[in-house]
């Protein structure tokens, strides 16, 4: 693929920042990897042939009474006699982690929580939930849930911004005034009078983040937006009739994304320590979810068992400062005074 000799600049900038560049690499690797948690960690095989069937309990609840049991709920594929069952005429391919986010090791030796061991490598948390796989998936849906508020936040800011921006005259006061009272609304008061009267799930609480997020970019889209509206090549195209909505989004709105693609990844950053710190205080995701706030709160809690609270703050700081190192590399990418 030929690139244009200005995008082909930034993508040399953006290389040219190791730090960054690794960072970006490493970071897509863990979450690649996290993408695919249920194959890494779960308490459901991959894979049975039972009988000449083949069976995927990854995507399907198998009832027990299948593999020639008793019960039609769904197999316990820890218990041993479901796993006697299915090898008596088949066998079954486990994940490398034989523990979801939310299974009970019921086997423990010692209360939990227990210290890291071969088959718990990180130990457990204190109701006996494995470690390691809760931070897989607690990870994956951090990431998940930055993405989305990022993407959401900063169409619904670009689109503010362009519009107050473009227009000028009293949408821009009126919209300046709107954002200067809605700014300082307290965002965790209305996350805990809101809590009181429902439990917030992901999209709930993603919607009520949404609410607010789209203001980190809005002043800077803005900015742009005032100052390209009285360049020669839009007064250019309004004189050949071009329409505003055209003008904004063909040649305004590719200079403003520029200042848009440098904040988004410190935007992620932000929304994922947001996240983490609802979750810490118990005003984010519901109770039993993999998160990461939640970890760092029962590490706070159980200081004689060091590896929770570890365990967190070392995947949490990997987390953002691979964000911030990629951030910084795309800064310099989109930096003009730059040149490789």
């Amino acid at each position: 693929m030929k690139f244009s000799p200005l995008t082909q600049r930034r993508i040399n900038n953006f290389k040219a920042n190791k730090r960054g560049l690794y960072s970006a690499i490493i970071f897509t690797i863990i979450f690649t990897i996290t993408l695919f948690a249920e194959f890494i960690a779960n308490d459901k095989p991959i894979l049975v042939k039972y009988d000449g069937g083949i069976y995927f309990p990854v995507f399907e609840r198998i009832p027990e009474t299948y593999f020639g049991g008793e019960f039609e709920t769904e197999a316990d594929y820890k218990d041993p006699f479901v796993q006697n069952l299915i090898n008596n005429k088949g066998f079954y391919l486990m994940p490398i982690i034989e523990y979801s986010f939310d299974t009970i090791n019921y086997d423990l030796k010692v209360p939990s929580p227990s210290a890291p061991t071969l088959e718990n490598i990180l130990g457990t948390d204190d109701q006996g939930r494995d470690v390691l796989a809760r931070l897989i998936y607690g990870f994956r849906i951090s990431v998940l849930f930055g993405l989305i508020l990022t993407l959401l936040s900063s169409f619904i800011g670009v689109a503010i911004g362009g519009l107050q921006g473009f227009y000028g005259g009293r949408i821009d006061l009126y919209g300046q005034r709107f954002i200067e009272i809605w700014s300082g609304l307290p965002v965790l008061f209305l996350l805990i009078i809101i809590s009181s009267f429902i439990e917030p799930s992901f999209w709930i609480l993603l919607s009520i983040m949404l609410l607010f997020s789209w203001m980190a970019l809005e002043g800077v889209v803005r900015a742009e937006f005032l100052r390209a509206r009285n360049f020669e090549y839009v007064k250019a195209a309004k004189a050949l009739g071009l329409g505003n909505i055209k003008i904004m989004y063909k040649h305004v709105l590719p200079n403003a994304m520029v200042a848009t693609l440098t904040l988004m990844p410190f935007i992620l950053s932000g929304s994922i320590a947001t996240l983490t710190s609802l979750d810490f205080l118990g005003f984010g995701l519901p109770p039993g979810s993999p998160s990461l706030g939640e970890m760092v709160a029962q590490g706070k809690a159980n200081l004689q068992a060091p590896w929770l609270g570890i365990s967190a703050f070392l995947t949490l700081s990997i987390q953002l400062s691979l964000l911030v190192f990629v951030g910084e590399a795309v800064r310099d990418a989109f930096d003009p005074r730059k040149v490789f």
